[in-house]
Parts: C-alpha cells; structure tokens; sequence
C-alpha cells in the first residue's frame, strides 16, 4: 500500500510528463506557445506604453531603439504553469478546489511573467549588462518559486479544509 505522499509524487510524475512531453511537438509549438508568447509580448508592450516607453511590437519582439526581447518558448510561462497544474490537478481535494487553485496559480504566475518581461526589456534599455543575470537567473527563479509558494500555500489550506 502506497503511502498518500508517494501516491501524489507519482500522480505529479505522470501528470508532468502527459503536460511537458507535448511541448515538443510543432503543433504545440505552433498553436499554444507561440501565441502566448505573442500575447505576452502584446500585454508586456502595453505595459511599458504606459510607463512612456516608445516600443514597438511585432509577434513575439518587443523593440525600441536602446533595446529589444524577443520571447520564446521557456520565456512565457508555459512550463511555470504546466508544473503548477500538474501539481494541483496531484493532489488529493475537491475538483471544484483544484479549479480555483489552477485558474488563481496560472493568473498569478502570467502577473509575475508579465512584470518579468517588462522589468527585463527596462534592464536591457538601461542596464545591459545585467541583462542576462537578471533573465537567466533572478526572473526564472522568481517565477518557479512564485509557483512552489502558491502551491504550498494553497495545498496546506486545502488540506487542512478538507
């Protein structure tokens, strides 16, 4: 008899695998991670639009004559979510929980990617040279970790209702 915290990892397991293994796919590629890159990039121009940032917008680039990103897959999101989602849909409550928690986890995480993607082309205008630490390691561990505290967060209180 598995214990409940062995059944949960190897429900997460699958889960993780059913979500991830897709992503390699062109399909996936073409018709669920490029147009939410360019949603991204078109929610993030908006946003630096309103801070009097001068970009422009086309696809997945965000540019502007001191600087230009470019979001690509790993850049938007979708694995942040998809391990979210696969740890939520693991665990043991209600479906009407797991609902909330997936819809209020994937919210949150495209919020803080949202800011990540803004802060990040406004490093890249004024601070070049941190550019690629604050990409390659503060923003991506912000993110993920944003997804393990909703996670262990919601999955106490969700255990402690039930």
């Amino acid at each position: 008899m598995m214990s409940p915290r062995w059944k949960f990892l190897l429900r997460f397991a699958v889960l993780l695998l059913v979500f991830e293994l897709p992503l390699l796919t062109w399909p996936v590629d073409k018709y669920v991670a490029r147009p939410l890159s360019a949603g991204i990039a078109m929610a993030s121009g908006e946003a630096l639009r309103f801070m009097h940032q001068k970009v422009t917008v086309k696809g997945t680039i965000i540019a502007a004559p001191c600087f230009a990103v470019d979001i690509q897959n790993g850049c938007n999101g979708l694995e942040t979510m998809l391990f979210l989602l696969a740890a939520v849909l693991a665990f043991p409550t209600t479906a009407a929980q797991r609902c909330v928690a997936s819809f209020l986890g994937i919210l949150l995480i495209q919020i803080v990617n949202l800011i990540r993607v803004t802060s990040l082309y406004l490093v890249g205008c004024h601070r070049r040279e941190w550019f690629e630490s604050f990409h390659l390691a503060i923003w991506q561990t912000i993110v993920f970790a944003t997804a393990v505290v909703f996670f262990a967060v919601w999955s106490r209180r969700a255990a402690t209702s039930s």
